[in-house]
């Protein structure tokens, strides 16, 4: 599994621009207004999810997104979804409460777990999320990101979450 600086290393290795800023441990999407204030790119909150068929899902939304989970699964086809336990979280992606974010992604060759991206974030010109840890966020052009789910072979479910539909990943 890769670790932060393998992360950062496969960016270069795919010519991905990337700005890191390290900061004090940050666990909740509520925490680190000023810490955000100096960080570029529509801020991110990603949750874990398993659903009642054992399926795993990871959604990655912009920070002030509202999701509904109770309404969500009948959107994305999965089954009734509640929170992956922190243990699942670590075999699966390799990283720990508080630090789940897309970039864990790059952990899960066998693709067990289906990403659901916001539209928001399919839009931002650059996103923000943790490079596998908590203590750091790194940014990412839109084009750097959409390299980033190519090099995976990851195709993300788009989610418009304030109408709470499937849409196209918009194109770049």
């Amino acid at each position: 599994m890769l670790d932060r600086a393998g992360l950062l290393a496969l960016f270069d290795q795919l010519g991905i621009a990337h700005a890191t800023l390290d900061h004090p441990a940050v666990f909740r999407v509520g925490e680190g207004a000023e810490i955000k204030a100096r960080i570029p790119g529509a801020h991110t909150k990603n949750l874990f999810l398993k659903d009642a068929r054992g399926d795993l899902w990871l959604v990655c939304a912009k920070d002030d997104t509202a999701i509904d989970l109770k309404r969500l699964h009948g959107v994305i086809g999965s089954a009734r979804l509640s929170f992956g336990a922190a243990d699942l979280m670590e075999a699966a992606l390799g990283v720990t409460p508080g630090s789940v974010t897309l970039f864990a992604l790059v952990n899960d060759p066998l693709h067990r777990v289906r990403l659901v991206l916001d539209l928001a974030l399919a839009q931002a010109d650059q996103v923000s999320f943790h490079p596998l840890e908590n203590t750091a966020t790194s940014t990412v052009e839109q084009g750097g990101l959409r390299r980033f789910l190519d090099h995976l072979r990851r195709e993300p479910l788009v989610v418009d979450f304030p109408h709470l539909a499937l849409c196209p990943l918009p194109a770049r």
